[in-house]
C-alpha cells in the first residue's frame, strides 16, 4: 500500500523542483576528467509550520534518492517570548528527519515598510546568507496556493498593477535560488501530511493576529469571498497570478529592449521618445529607473511611478519630484533625470 495522498502529493511536488535542481547543477557543473561534480545542497526554510514541516519532510525522503544533500534552516524573528526556543526545537526536529546541515539564525527585524515587510525582508537576507555559507545550490520555500491567493489580493487592493498581480514566481532569487514546491497544492494537503506522518507542527500566533493584514485576510477576507463567490475563488486567483506573471514577464521583456532606444547618447531618458512608448512599457522603464538611482523596490508604488509619469505625459513645469530612497526625479530640457537627491 502506498502512502497517504497528501504525502505522495507533497513528495511529487518536491521530487520534480529536486529533478529540476538537479539537472541545473549538473549543467553548470565544471566537467572534470574522471570527477563527478559534488552532489549540490538544498535546504528547506522552516519555521516549524505545517506548510514548511511538511516540505521538510518530503525533502528528508526525495533527496537521498537522488544523490542531493539535505539540510534546513530555521530563522528567529526574535519578535515573540521564547522565539529562540522555539528556533532550537524547530533545529531538533529537522535534525529527527535526518537533514544535515541545520541551524537557526537569529535576524534584527526593523520597522521600514510596515512590521511584515520588515519580517520577510529580514528573513530573506538571512537566507541568502545561509545559502551562501553552505553553498546550498536552493532553498526550498513552503508557499501554498493559498498563500499565492493572498499575495494576488493584496497586490489587487495595492493596485500596483500586473507584476504584482502575479504573486509568488516558483522559481526566484539571486540564480533561481529560491524554489516553491507547493504553490499548486492547498494548505489543507500540507497539514493533512503532517498530521499522517505525526509530525508535531508549530502554529504562528501572528497568522491568527488581526493586527497583520495578510491574517485578517486569511482568516476574513478570502472566506467571504469563498461564501459570496464559490469554493474556486483560491484556485481562480491563483490562476489569475500565472497569467499575470506571463504577460509581465512579456512586457519586462520588452522594456528591456526599448530602453536603450530612449536614452540619449550620455545616457539620460529623451521625454519625446518614452511619450510615444506603451504606457504599460513606459511605466517599467521609469521603475527601473528608479531603481538603479536607489530606490528601494519594496518601497515604490505605483502612484510614484504615475507622478514621474506625468513629468511625461502631463508636462505643466512641475517641480522635483520626490521618491522613497532619497531619489529624485526631474525634467530638464527635455530629458527625465533620476538620481540620488
Amino acid at each position: 500500500m502506498g502512502p497517504h495522498p497528501a504525502v505522495a502529493a507533497i513528495r511529487l511536488a518536491v521530487r520534480r523542483v529536486l529533478h529540476d535542481i538537479l539537472n541545473n547543477h549538473n549543467r553548470t557543473a565544471t566537467d572534470l576528467p574522471y570527477e563527478r561534480p559534488p552532489s549540490p545542497l538544498v535546504l528547506v526554510a522552516c519555521s516549524g509550520g505545517a506548510d514548511s514541516m511538511a516540505l521538510a519532510s518530503a525533502l528528508a525522503f526525495e533527496a537521498p534518492k537522488l544523490g542531493i544533500r539535505a539540510g534546513g534552516v530555521t530563522v528567529d524573528h526574535g519578535l515573540q517570548p521564547g522565539s529562540d526556543l522555539r528556533a532550537e526545537e524547530v533545529v531538533l526536529r529537522l535534525r529527527g528527519l535526518g537533514l544535515d546541515p541545520v541551524e537557526s539564525t537569529a535576524v534584527t527585524v526593523g520597522r521600514e515598510g510596515g512590521p511584515e515587510a520588515a519580517a520577510r525582508d529580514a528573513r530573506y537576507a538571512a537566507l541568502d546568507a545561509a545559502a551562501q555559507r553552505h553553498g546550498a545550490a536552493a532553498i526550498l520555500l513552503g508557499h501554498t496556493r493559498d498563500d499565492q491567493a493572498e499575495t494576488v489580493l493584496l497586490g489587487l487592493a495595492r493596485g500596483s498593477g500586473t507584476r504584482s498581480l502575479s504573486g509568488m514566481a516558483a522559481v526566484s532569487g539571486a540564480d533561481g535560488r529560491y524554489r516553491r514546491p507547493f504553490l499548486e497544492l492547498d494548505r489543507q494537503t500540507a497539514r493533512r501530511a503532517c498530521m499522517v506522518q505525526s509530525l508535531p507542527v508549530w502554529d504562528d500566533p501572528h497568522n491568527a493576529d488581526p493586527a497583520y493584514t495578510r491574517s485578517r485576510l486569511r482568516h476574513e477576507g478570502l472566506p467571504a469571498l469563498e461564501k459570496a463567490l464559490g469554493k474556486g475563488v483560491v484556485e481562480a486567483l491563483a490562476r489569475t497570478a500565472q497569467l499575470s506573471r506571463d504577460d509581465a514577464d512579456a512586457l519586462d521583456a520588452w522594456a528591456s529592449q526599448a530602453e536603450a532606444s530612449v536614452r540619449d547618447a550620455t545616457g539620460l531618458l529623451e521625454c519625446a521618445k518614452l511619450y510615444a512608448l506603451p504606457p504599460a512599457v513606459r511605466r517599467r522603464i521609469l521603475r527601473r529607473a528608479a531603481i538603479e538611482a536607489g530606490a528601494p523596490a519594496g518601497s515604490l508604488f505605483a502612484r510614484h511611478i504615475e507622478e514621474v509619469d506625468r513629468l511625461i505625459t502631463g508636462w505643466r513645469g512641475q517641480g522635483v519630484i520626490n521618491l522613497p530612497g532619497r531619489v529624485v526625479a526631474q525634467r530638464q530640457g527635455g530629458r527625465l533625470v533620476i538620481r540620488q537627491g
